[in-house]
């Protein structure tokens, strides 16, 4: 979707260069205001996921910074859809392996439920390469005149 519909040629060039975009005709801050809204509305689905068909609660910090490596997943990525799928998909495999070890190897629990993280240190420390975000991310736009 991200490249190879309209919305995603409007959404990329809002990132890159907002005044580019306005130029075209592309309203700027509805295509940034409905991006927000999109992915606000991902978040909720995730988070309803979570506490309701996951765990069957809510509870304090159920996240445990997932968070965290949903964005190092974003950077490892470089933010492209599909290499950020593949990242998500390691660190979740990382995750899955910390929890079948629990209980098996003489290791205490503790240093297991930390192998995501470390993985995350790692790949982003030692492999990430140049990664470079959207040019506009986060600057607000102006309207000229």
């Amino acid at each position: 979707m991200l490249f190879r519909t309209p919305f995603g040629l409007r959404l990329r060039a809002v990132g890159e260069n907002p005044e580019a975009a306005d130029a075209a005709g592309i309203n700027v801050w509805l295509v940034r205001y409905g991006a927000v809204l999109l992915s606000g509305a991902l978040a909720a689905i995730g988070g309803a996921y979570l506490s309701i068909g996951q765990s069957s609660l809510f509870t304090r910090n159920m996240t445990a910074g997932r968070g965290f490596i949903a964005l190092a997943a974003l950077i490892f990525g470089k933010w492209r859809p599909v290499q950020t799928m593949l990242a998500c998909l390691l660190f979740g495999f990382a995750e899955a392996v910390s929890i079948q070890m629990q209980g098996v190897t003489p290791v205490p629990t503790q240093f297991i439920q930390i192998i995501p993280y470390v993985l995350t240190i790692i790949v982003l420390a030692g492999f990430i390469g140049r990664a470079r975000a959207p040019r506009a991310l986060g600057l607000p736009y102006q309207k000229e005149r």
